[in-house]
């Protein structure tokens, strides 16, 4: 995980919380930001566009057009990052399931944000020695 944040369900939160997440990283290179279909909107597929991120969203055709067109689509790496995208559920299962995040004990943003982010590096930790067995 790079990075967490908590927000109000708002409906528009999550990606705005992606906006601020993209802003936060540091500029010189081209960035992909993968996404699942509730991130299929002009609105959100423009602001990546304009912050030098390459949206690489699940499309959402049902009963709709997609905001992701053949700009995007066409290159060998949508596919590969569509596969991939599922690493980022799995992350969000464990945080559920083996940290206890299904329920919170804590009430407010400002505690449940900060468990939600402790538990965000634990994963990260956890997961540190397959990466490195990985790289080696």
């Amino acid at each position: 995980m790079v990075a967490a944040a908590l927000t109000k369900a708002t409906g528009i939160a999550e990606r705005e919380a992606a906006c601020a997440m993209v802003d936060d990283l540091a500029e010189g290179h081209r960035i992909t930001v993968g996404a699942d279909k509730a991130y299929d909107t002009r609105d959100f597929v423009a602001d990546m566009r304009s912050r030098g991120a390459t949206p690489h969203v699940a499309q959402n055709t049902t009963g709709r057009r997609s905001a992701i067109d053949g700009r995007t689509t066409r290159h060998s790496g949508y596919a590969i990052s569509q596969r991939v995208r599922k690493r980022i559920e799995e992350t969000f299962g464990w945080i559920k399931a083996a940290a206890g995040l299904r329920k919170t004990r804590h009430r407010g943003t400002g505690r449940v944000g900060w468990m939600f982010t402790l538990t965000a590096a634990a994963y990260n930790l956890v997961r540190l020695p397959k990466l490195l067995a990985a790289a080696a």
